[in-house]
């Protein structure tokens, strides 16, 4: 006899809706998201799984997935909504509420990436992918499981040796991290 999962938890729910914008509860599970996910071979719950989870309050196995932190916010998900639900925002605000939460990492290279890519952003405007490659590699102490890549990505011009410099890009980029770290204070 299986389980009956009850709904218990729509605090869970309230709490993504309100911060994610998104009405997550609106999800016919069509799968439409899941389908254009270029990510979804990786990843452990597919993205229509995740709005299911999110849907029936299951915050800690929804927080402790793989998916969330592989999402690579490309709006493929988005896009194929027919409900018009902003996956991919959906999967930023889980991944802040990971990281709020304290949510065990299922691997923390991931999340380790996650932070150097956002902490790249956060000092060029965008990334600099050389600057914060170098920065993932020195906190995980992987030095070489990628290096056979770099004469290739170098000489496709992937990769360049200084950020790209945009000051007026860089410094939209701050004020928005800036609003951004003052609303996280009022939570």
């Amino acid at each position: 006899m299986t389980k009956a999962v009850e709904w218990t938890n729509t605090a869970f729910l309230e709490e993504v809706e309100r911060r994610s914008g998104a009405p997550v509860g609106a999800c016919l599970q069509c799968h439409k998201c899941s389908t254009g996910c270029p990510i979804a071979p990786e990843m452990d719950l597919l993205s229509s799984q995740v709005m299911r989870m999110v849907q029936l309050g299951l915050d800690e196995e929804t927080l402790a997935s793989k998916a969330i932190w592989l999402c690579a916010s490309c709006e493929a998900c988005t896009t194929r909504c027919p409900m018009e639900i902003d996956i991919a925002g959906v999967m930023d605000t889980l991944r802040m509420l990971a990281v709020e939460r304290k949510a065990a990492a299922p691997d923390e290279r991931v999340r380790t990436f996650n932070d150097s890519f956002l902490k790249s952003v956060r000092r060029h405007g965008r990334v600099f992918e050389l600057g914060m490659m170098t920065a993932y590699k020195l906190r995980t102490r992987d030095f070489f499981s990628d290096v056979d890549k770099v004469p290739a990505m170098l000489a496709k011009r992937k990769l360049s040796f200084l950020p790209h410099h945009s000051s007026a890009a860089a410094k939209e980029v701050r004020e928005a991290f800036k609003r951004a770290d003052e609303e996280e204070k009022k939570r």
